[in-house]
């Protein structure tokens, strides 16, 4: 289905000059990798730590956007400058999932999200990653199948940190967009169960 990943490759052909020059001053991938987790925790502490300063939830999309360009960045850095390790493949799913959560809690502290649905979110996103991965385990290569992988989630997480940190007051029916960003989510998990399969019986065949 749709999503944002497919605009991946265009993002990649921006950034890629600026891979290249990383590459010449001895940055790894994996260093990148940990960079995007280590960035994306500290964000969320300090949005937690600070989040009666509403302005604060700026410092989301900024985060977001980053770490969309520095996970664009390792994977080129990996396949294109023979950087890829088995390690880097750990550090990649892991980091991901690290970073998801402490992007996404953050948002309990915020009216009118109710804790429940925050935390359900965010395990649903995780379980969505967790679906991709196991495409790999089955013989179908890593799923990223829609309509909510990570961009999308990026983009919904940050347009909702903009408008608190714009000052708007959310109506109270908005609390509801977290309950159904986990019903996309498991949507999406269910997507890429099937999209996998699907790849797997082709391989096979």
């Amino acid at each position: 289905m749709p999503t944002l990943y497919s605009l991946k490759p265009a993002f990649q052909n921006l950034l890629r000059p600026l891979v290249g020059r990383l590459v010449a001053r001895g940055v790894t991938a994996n260093q990148v990798t940990l960079a995007a987790a280590v960035l994306s925790v500290l964000a969320g502490a300090v949005v937690a730590l600070f989040y009666d300063i509403f302005v604060v939830f700026w410092l989301l999309p900024v985060v977001l956007f980053v770490r969309m360009a520095l996970n664009a960045i390792d994977g080129m850095m990996a396949r294109e400058f023979r950087q890829a390790s088995k390690l880097g493949a750990y550090l990649n799913e892991l980091g991901d999932v690290v970073s998801d959560v402490a992007l996404i809690l953050p948002f309990m502290l915020a009216g009118p999200f109710a804790p429940p649905g925050v935390v359900t979110f965010a395990i649903a996103a995780m379980l969505t990653e967790y679906a991709g991965v196991l495409g790999v385990m089955t013989g179908g290569g890593r799923g990223y199948d829609g309509p909510f992988g990570k961009s999308d989630r990026a983009l919904a997480l940050g347009v909702i940190a903009a408008l608190i940190g714009s000052g708007i007051m959310l109506p109270y029916w908005f609390g509801w967009i977290f309950p159904l960003m986990a019903l996309l989510s498991v949507y999406t998990m269910i997507n890429r169960v099937r999209a996998g399969l699907r790849r797997a019986e082709t391989a096979a065949s």
